[in-house]
């Protein structure tokens, strides 16, 4: 035995053994003389490497002088039965029971595998050599798959080296499986505990598609509108025979279903124009939001834009296929046949068109461009082809408020120009007077054709609620007092459809967070009274005392009769008051940043004025109701002292 193999010998009989292969055999497959074959053998062997042993085999050597190391190794420190291994004594790699059992815990550590030769117990002095009988398959974690355990050339029970780690472990730490039990079941309670959202999904839900309450959803069906939207469709059926339809100018209150109308009609125009491959489109724009001339063209153009670019984008595919085609074949002319094109030539100079007109479309970006040349692009992309458009817009007054009359005029009188396409005005508004400010050129153009949406009774709100509840609810979801309740609150008003449907929205949500079966009345007077809630005195309610103080301050002041009141009087009224009930007194600079937070929560009215050499200073009014507020203000229980605040304003006039 050379060298190297004694070196190795003692570094295994130290019990640190490790061993660095593929297969990694373990003490009972090398006692038991599991068959080497060839260059299996000669991995599976590989260095042997002892904490005091240094290198020891990994030099190398045949595969005959490994079969005698191993044999030499086997005959000198025989392999004890699982059994004794239970003094405390070093297992695999030296390390102690309580190691083992650590290790066994976690999945993630993974022990050497058992050389042979170690020390299983040191102190034990009748060595036992382990048999195939001697292994209890019952008592040891093996694989799950009975196939895997093989039966070797000797009759020896093999299996893997993680089976012989697992044996060790269990034989080291009986209580290791236990604990990996009792993990499993820790980690199972915690899947089941109860999240944020656990209870409040636990309730069966009320909706079905609570979406069909919302303003912005368009039925299929509008009930107690069919004159209005036969009206509507008469005057737009003109589109859909190439010719130009008349302006429309539908007036209404709020909730009275007119743009639900409107855009029930362009979908319906929309479809049925497809339906007979007819070049018509419906553009809507909501002027509350786009309420610049500037912005409405840009956006109109570029809606045309990408429309335009798509019918590029399918007739150069279209023409690419076509000269392919007719490239690829002997007689290109024969395959131009039924085309309008007689030569390939033409063909290319056609897709160079069209690549050269998609190159020129650049979208409108929405500041920086002239207004001139926004209406030419504008105009440009909707005569691009043949079409008839009609253009919606809604809150149109908005529009007339802002920036005047100047895109009505020039939409009105767009089709004088256009050679290509039509366009038509449909203007939706609350505002039945809104006319009025137009200028007369405008007015005779634009109010071609008038329609009034009246507002609902209680009776159609009902029928309204009952045809949207049908499909949002689910099936007995709500009593039989709920639908009439709210409509009788949205009738009480003014017919509004939109304020009956988010009184149902809100009493069916109140019942859901309740975890009710049911959506009963009370649920309707809660949401009754939760959206009559006064926004702006609720904030008032909850401002802090030196805000309410200021306000307070402002509030006396506007009672007896004084206007533009600024930061100066305010303060000197402020400091009296602060007196009155033992309050700090906060610096002016101070005071006028908290006049600057009660102007951003919309309570004051605070305008920065110049009084020329005398500086700048802040004009302040009020923007809520003062008898309300004033009632808030003194609910508090400090400013509730205040008996007579008279003298206090007369101060205002002292300084």
């Amino acid at each position: 035995m050379d060298e190297d193999t004694q070196s190795g010998n003692e570094g295994t009989a130290d019990g640190g053994d490790d061993v660095e292969s593929d297969t990694r055999p373990d003490a009972r497959s090398l006692v038991e003389e599991a068959e080497p074959n060839g260059d299996e053998t000669a991995d599976s062997s590989d260095a042997v490497d002892g904490s005091p042993g240094g290198d020891g085999a990994r030099s190398g050597g045949s595969t005959a002088d490994r079969d005698a190391q191993n044999a030499a190794i086997t005959d000198e420190f025989p392999v004890d039965s699982p059994t004794d291994d239970s003094d405390g004594s070093d297992d695999v790699d030296g390390s102690t029971e309580s190691d083992e059992s650590d290790g066994a815990d976690d999945p993630s550590v993974s022990d050497p595998p058992v050389e042979a030769g170690s020390s299983a117990a040191d102190g034990d002095d009748s060595p036992t050599a382990t048999t195939a009988e001697d292994i209890d398959i019952g008592e040891s974690i093996g694989p799950s798959d009975p196939s895997s355990l093989r039966i070797g050339g000797s009759g020896s029970a093999s299996y893997t080296d993680s089976d012989a780690e697992t044996d060790a472990v269990d034989d080291a730490d009986p209580d290791a499986r236990s604990s990996d039990l009792s993990l499993d079941e820790v980690v199972l309670d915690d899947d089941d505990s109860q999240g944020l959202f656990d209870d409040l999904l636990s309730g069966e839900p009320i909706f079905e598609n609570k979406e069909v309450l919302r303003p912005s959803y368009t039925p299929h069906e509008l009930p107690h509108r069919t004159e209005q939207i036969n009206q509507m469709a008469t005057i737009l059926v003109s589109a859909l025979r190439g010719e130009t339809p008349s302006n429309i100018l539908i007036y209404g209150k709020t909730g009275t279903g007119k743009t639900a109308s409107a855009k029930f009609v362009s979908q319906e125009l929309e479809s049925t124009s497809k339906k007979y491959d007819v070049p018509c489109e419906v553009e809507y724009i909501n002027c509350e939001v786009t309420d610049t001339q500037y912005r409405v063209l840009a956006q109109l153009a570029n809606k045309f834009i990408e429309k335009n670019q798509d019918v590029i984008d399918d007739e150069l595919e279209e023409l690419t296929d076509l000269r392919d085609s007719a490239s690829n074949t002997a007689d290109a002319d024969a395959a131009l046949v039924g085309t309008d094109f007689e030569t390939v030539a033409d063909v290319e100079a056609r897709i160079e068109e069209l690549e050269a007109d998609r190159d020129e479309m650049e979208q409108v970006p929405m500041t920086g461009w002239p207004t001139d040349r926004v209406y030419s692009t504008f105009f440009d992309a909707v005569d691009y082809e043949e079409r008839v458009v009609v253009i919606m817009l809604d809150e149109i007054d908005k529009l007339v408020e802002k920036s005047g009359d100047d895109t009505l005029y020039n939409l009105s009188r767009m089709n004088s120009e256009l050679d290509n396409s039509r366009i038509s005005i449909m203007g939706i508004s609350n505002d039945l007077k809104f006319t009025d400010f137009l200028d007369p050129r405008v007015k005779s153009s634009l109010g071609e054709e008038e329609i009034v949406f009246p507002p609902y009774d209680a009776n159609q709100l009902r029928d309204i609620l009952q045809h949207r509840a049908n499909v949002a609810f689910k099936q007995d979801a709500l009593t039989d007092d709920v639908i009439p309740l709210c409509a009788a609150f949205a009738a009480q008003e003014h017919g509004d459809a939109r304020r009956a449907l988010d009184l149902l929205r809100t009493a069916g949500e109140l019942a859901e967070r309740g975890q009710a079966d049911t959506v009963e009345e009370a649920h309707v007077r809660k949401a009754q009274d939760k959206i009559e809630l006064d926004r702006v005195v609720e904030v008032v309610r909850t401002l802090p005392t030196q805000s309410k103080i200021v306000l307070f301050a402002t509030i006396l002041l506007e009672k007896n009769g004084v206007r533009n009141v600024n930061t100066g009087e305010v303060f000197n009224i402020y400091k009296r008051l602060c007196e009155e009930i033992d309050a700090d007194v906060l610096t002016q600079r101070r005071v006028t940043d908290l006049i600057s937070e009660l102007d951003m929560l919309g309570i004051v009215n605070a305008v920065v004025v110049s009084k020329g050499r005398y500086g700048r200073t802040k004009e302040i009014s009020l923007s809520v109701p003062i008898e309300e507020t004033e009632a808030v203000l003194l609910s508090d229980s400090r400013l509730g002292d205040i008996e007579n605040a008279q003298p206090f304003v007369q101060a205002r006039f002292d300084n």
